[in-house]
């Protein structure tokens, strides 16, 4: 599943600028939802700091298609490495769902090295909102 959400987020992936403020596709995202679909994005990076990572790009595309729970997620670097996400996309993606602490993040494809959004933002401020 990991080759599968890291070949969907490399066929959007594609480096480019969209006028002098702004710049896209340097970092692509999949997700994989609970209900088994992937949704993708690219980074958005702008002169003014209102762009959006590759993650929360995709996740909007997840929302908007109806969804909100996430099983896996991948971010592909400009150099073709995978990577976690930033302190921001961690943050949302805690806030999406009492389970979102158990999203699957990949770490390393060759070796399928995985970890827990949980592992990642440990003591998190909000899980009382959820009832627990």
């Amino acid at each position: 599943m990991w080759q599968e959400l890291y070949d969907a987020a490399v066929a959007v992936q594609n480096d480019r600028t969209i006028s002098p403020f702004i710049d896209a596709g340097g970092v692509a995202a999949a997700v994989l939802t609970k209900k088994g679909n992937i949704y993708v994005g690219v980074c958005i990076d702008t002169a003014s700091a209102l762009g959006m990572c590759a993650e929360r790009n995709a996740i909007a595309n997840m929302i908007t298609n109806g969804e909100s729970q996430i099983d896996k997620i991948v971010a592909v670097m400009p150099d073709g490495k995978v990577g976690p996400p930033c302190g921001a996309c961690r943050e949302f993606l805690m806030q999406l769902d009492k389970g979102s602490g158990n999203i699957e993040i990949l770490l390393d494809l060759e070796n399928e090295k995985t970890v827990k959004l949980k592992e990642l933002i440990p003591d998190w401020w909000g899980t009382d909102r959820f009832g627990g």
